[in-house]
């Protein structure tokens, strides 16, 4: 008997394929796009980019719903950031979208979830989810930190990678083990 539960699809699995019902698959993508709304008020700022929690619930996107419907929770939140105040910032719009100093990491958002969902799809197990979530986020910081330093006006490279990286790896690494330990809990179910 445990062998065949062994065998059998989890959850996540299932809910990560193509043949999630529609509705499984739109209500899950909301969830991860309002999980992602609620980390983005969770905010601390120290300097032009916020400490937030949104960062994970981008993170969880890729890794829980695949590369395709992560991307498209990511997607949806940016989409809702042109009408309502959801990013982390005092603003919304095109013009905050593209203006702002932290707008590299949002317009990474989508890119960084298919990237988790698709490389975690390669490289299965927790060690695979790690590997997964480091690569997503060498993508988000790349973004960043380049939006970063142009829109900063910082006087070096080096600056904007210390205010734009350097800082957050602690915090970082604490959402990926987070988000990965969650994820290989609820593999189990």
């Amino acid at each position: 008997m445990s062998s065949a539960s062994a065998l059998a699809p989890s959850f996540l699995h299932r809910l990560r394929s193509a043949e999630a019902a529609p509705a499984v698959q739109a209500a899950a993508i909301v969830f991860f796009t309002l999980l992602t709304v609620a980390g983005a008020q969770v905010k601390l700022y120290l300097w032009e980019v916020p400490f937030t929690l949104q960062t994970a619930a981008v993170y969880g996107s890729g890794l829980f719903l695949g590369w395709r419907n992560g991307m498209l929770a990511q997607v949806l939140y940016l989409t809702l950031g042109l009408f309502l105040p959801v990013f982390a910032g005092d603003g919304f719009g095109p013009a905050y979208l593209f203006a702002a100093a932290s707008a590299g990491y949002l317009i990474a958002f989508p890119f960084v979830a298919a990237l988790v969902g698709w490389a975690s799809q390669q490289w299965t197990g927790f060690v695979g989810s790690i590997l997964a979530l480091l690569c997503g986020s060498a993508v988000l910081f790349t973004f960043g930190v380049t939006w970063l330093h142009e829109v900063a006006g910082h006087a070096t490279w080096f600056e904007s990678i210390d205010k734009g990286w350097l800082r957050f790896i602690p915090m970082d690494l604490a959402k990926l083990g987070s988000v990965a330990l969650i994820y290989a809990g609820l593999r189990r179910i």
